[in-house]
C-alpha cells in the first residue's frame, strides 16, 4: 500500500498538482492573506511523502545517508514552526529533480526479449531404425549432443553443429555481422540462431542448450546489463557529510542565538536542491540538443562517459560501410568477350537465383541498361554456384572450386585476378561460357562517405581507434587502410569482441563501441558507451546501446564528444554556483537576515539559476556538429 502511494505521488501529474498549490500558497503569503488551511499543505503531503519514504528506506535498509534525509529534516522542522511554504518549497524542488533524473536514466528492456526470440523452438532430428531413416520435430530442449539434425532452406539452425552432408549458404550476420551468406559444405561449423538460406544440410550437434552460441550471446548481454550500476546523484554522494554539517551548524546557531527560527532557516537553505538539479537539468538540455541533430542519448551516464572516452572501437559492416554489396569490377579473361557482354551473360544466368550476390549483379546490369536474356535449364548447387543455358551457351557462375568441379580450367592469370580482388575484401563470381573461363565479377561493400573524415577528426582529438569485426582479415585490413585505422582485430565472434573491450578497459581506457548488428549487442553493453546505428541497425543493437544515431551518420561521433565535454563543464559550473549560493545563504541565515520563507525563496532562486544555465546547452553551437 505504501509503495503504491509513493508511486502515485512521485508521478508527474501529482507533482503538477503540488506546484499549483505551492504557487497559491506563495500568492497568499506575498499578499498577507491567510486561510484556515494553507494550500502548501497539499504540496507538503504530495512531495513530502516520497521524500520521507526514500530517506527512511535508504537509511534503514541500505544504511545510506542521502540528501533526501537532510531535506526531510528541513521539511519537518519548517512544518514544526509553522513555515509551511518553506517546507513545501524544498520538497517540491527535490521532486522536480527526481523526475528530471529519472527521465535521463530510463532504459528500454525490449532488446533482450528480441534477442531471446531468435532462439528457434524446434529442430528436425533424424532417427534411424530397421525401417529406414525418418524425421521427427522435437523441441530445442530435447536435442542432445551428437544428434543428427536436418536443416531445410529458410530454417534457423537450432544448435551449434558440423555439416556432415549437403552444401548451403548460411546467413551468419546474427553472430559475425558479415553482410554476405557464407558458403558451407561438409566439415564446416554452423551456429545456433543463424539461417540456412539455400540447400538442405544434415548436421551433427556439437553444442546444445546453454552452451550454444546464441545462448552465450544472450548471457553476455544479460551480464553486461547487470554490470552497469545506475548513476548515483552527486548530492547523494556528498550527503554523508552534508547532513551532519548542516545539523551541526543549525544546533550551534540555536545555542548561540537562542532562536529556533534561525536554526530552521539554516536547514532550509542548506538543502542541496540546486545541487540535485545540477546534473539532471544539464543532461536533459544536452539530450535535447543531441536529439535535434538525430542522436538519441538514453542516459546521463552515457553522455558523461562519452566525454571521457579515449578509445573507440568500430564494427565494419553497416557501421564504417553501408552494408550493401555492389558490383565494383568486371574483368574479362577472354579476348572475344567485352565487359558489357560478360555482365549480360552473368546477369542473365543469375536472374533466376535468390543469392544476394546474384541479385546485386542483376540490379547493376539493369542500372547500366545491359540486356538480360532468357535462360533455360537452371540448376543451383547451394554454397557453390549455378549452371544455366543462355542463347544456346552453357554458362557456369560460382566460386573457383565449383567451376573446377565442372571441368573449367583456371589459369595463372585468373588466379592472380582472384587473389587481387580478394586482397581488397571483395567477393567474386567466376563466369565460364561453354567450359571456357570468360571473366570475373567482383562485388564489394562501400565505405560511408563521412567515414574517412570522421576517423581523422577523432585522431585529431587524440582518440585511439580500433576495428573489431567478424569479417576476414584481408577484408578488414583493406577497409581499415582506406579510412585510416591502423589497429585491426578480425574474424571475431561476439564473445571475442567482448574480450577485446574488457582488455582495453583493464588497461585503463574508457571505451566506446560503435556497431549495428545483433552480434554487436554484447560489446555495446560491456563498453563504457555503446553507440548503435539507429537507421539500419538491428532493434537489438539499438536497445543494447546507450546512444543511437538515427540517421546512421557516423560523422556525429566527434560532435558527441564535444557535446559531452560541454555538459560535464556545465554540471561542474552548476555545482560551484549552487554551493556558493548555499554558503552565502547559510551566513545570512545565521546572522538572522533570512527567515525560512525568504531563505526558501533564495533557495528557489539558486535552483532557477542552475536550470537556466543548463538550458543554454540546448542551443549551443558546435563545429562539425551538423
Amino acid at each position: 500500500m505504501i509503495k503504491k502511494v509513493n508511486y502515485l505521488f512521485s508521478g508527474i501529474p501529482m507533482t503538477i498538482v503540488a506546484a499549483v498549490f505551492l504557487s497559491a500558497s506563495l500568492v497568499l503569503l506575498l499578499n498577507g492573506i491567510s486561510l484556515p488551511v494553507d494550500p502548501a499543505w497539499v504540496t507538503v503531503v504530495i512531495c513530502g511523502f516520497p521524500l520521507l519514504y526514500l530517506s527512511v528506506t535508504r537509511l534503514i535498509f541500505h544504511k545510506w545517508i542521502s540528501s533526501a534525509l537532510l531535506i526531510s529534516i528541513a521539511m519537518i522542522a519548517s512544518v514544526a514552526i509553522g513555515e509551511l511554504f518553506a517546507a513545501g518549497e524544498v520538497a517540491f524542488i527535490m521532486s522536480v529533480g527526481a523526475i528530471l533524473e529519472d527521465k535521463t536514466v530510463e532504459r528500454a528492456k525490449k532488446g533482450l526479449k528480441q534477442l531471446i526470440s531468435l532462439v528457434p523452438a524446434q529442430g528436425r532430428r533424424l532417427r534411424t531404425n530397421p525401417a529406414g531413416t525418418h524425421e521427427e520435430m522435437v523441441s530445442v530442449e530435447q536435442i542432445q549432443r551428437d544428434d543428427i539434425l536436418r536443416v531445410l532452406p529458410g530454417e534457423t539452425i537450432p544448435v551449434d553443429g558440423e555439416i556432415i552432408a549437403g552444401n548451403t549458404s548460411v546467413d551468419q550476420s546474427v553472430m559475425t555481422g558479415e553482410s554476405l551468406p557464407i558458403d558451407k559444405g561438409v566439415g564446416d561449423r554452423v551456429f545456433s540462431g543463424t539461417i540456412n538460406r539455400f540447400g538442405s544440410v544434415d548436421i551433427i550437434t556439437t553444442k546444445v542448450g546453454e552452451d550454444s552460441s546464441l545462448q552465450k550471446l544472450i548471457h553476455l548481454v544479460q551480464e553486461a546489463e547487470n554490470s552497469k550500476a545506475p548513476m548515483q546523484r552527486i548530492a547523494d554522494k556528498w550527503a554523508t557529510w552534508l547532513v551532519p554539517i548542516a545539523l551541526a551548524i543549525a544546533v550551534i546557531t540555536f545555542i548561540f542565538t537562542g532562536e529556533l527560527i534561525r536554526a530552521v532557516t539554516v536547514l532550509v537553505v542548506f538543502c542541496p536542491c540546486a545541487l540535485a538539479l545540477a546534473t539532471p537539468t544539464s543532461i536533459m538540455a544536452a539530450i535535447g540538443q543531441a536529439t535535434k541533430h538525430g542522436v538519441i542519448i538514453k542516459s546521463g551516464e552515457a553522455l558523461e562517459n562519452m566525454g571521457k572516452v579515449d578509445c573507440i572501437t568500430f564494427d565494419k559492416t553497416g557501421t564504417l560501410t553501408n552494408g550493401t554489396l555492389v558490383v565494383s569490377d568486371i574483368h574479362t579473361l577472354n579476348e572475344s568477350i567485352d565487359r558489357d557482354y560478360l555482365l549480360s551473360l552473368a546477369a542473365s544466368a543469375e536472374a533466376y537465383s535468390e543469392h544476394p550476390l546474384a541479385k546485386a549483379v542483376v540490379d547493376y546490369a539493369r542500372e547500366q541498361g545491359i540486356p538480360i536474356q532468357s535462360a533455360i535449364d537452371f540448376q543451383m548447387t547451394p554454397g557453390k554456384g549455378i549452371q544455366v543455358t543462355v542463347d544456346g551457351q552453357a554458362l557456369l557462375c560460382g566460386n573457383p572450386a565449383y567451376l573446377e568441379e565442372n571441368g573449367v580450367q583456371i589459369d595463372n592469370q585468373a588466379v592472380n585476378t582472384i587473389v587481387h580482388f580478394q586482397s581488397q575484401g571483395k567477393a567474386i563470381i567466376l563466369v565460364s561460357r561453354n567450359q571456357s573461363l570468360a571473366g570475373v565479377i567482383a562485388l564489394s561493400d562501400t565505405l560511408r562517405d563521412t567515414a574517412k573524415n570522421m576517423v581523422k577528426e577523432l585522431h585529431d582529438m587524440d582518440t585511439n581507434i580500433i576495428l573489431l569485426t567478424g569479417d576476414h582479415e584481408q577484408t578488414a585490413r583493406y577497409f581499415a587502410e582506406r579510412v585510416g585505422i591502423k589497429s585491426v582485430k578480425a574474424e571475431l565472434l561476439p564473445s571475442d569482441k567482448v574480450d577485446r573491450i574488457k582488455e582495453l578497459k583493464d588497461q585503463g581506457h574508457k571505451v566506446c563501441m560503435i556497431g549495428d548488428g545483433v552480434n554487436d549487442a554484447p560489446a555495446l553493453k560491456i563498453a563504457d558507451v555503446g553507440v548503435a546505428m539507429g537507421g539500419m541497425g538491428s532493434d537489438i543493437a539499438v536497445e543494447a546501446a546507450d546512444i543511437a544515431l538515427i540517421g546512421d551518420d557516423i560523422a556525429k561521433i566527434p560532435y558527441l564528444k564535444k557535446l559531452s565535454n560541454s555538459t560535464v563543464r556545465t554540471i561542474k559550473l552548476n555545482i560551484v554556483l549552487s554551493m556558493a549560493i548555499n554558503f552565502i545563504a547559510i551566513l545570512l541565515s545565521v546572522a538572522g537576515v533570512l527567515t525560512p520563507v525568504s531563505g526558501a525563496l533564495v533557495h528557489n532562486a539558486g535552483s532557477v539559476l542552475v536550470v537556466l544555465n543548463a538550458a543554454f546547452l540546448y542551443d549551443r553551437k558546435y563545429h562539425n556538429g551538423n
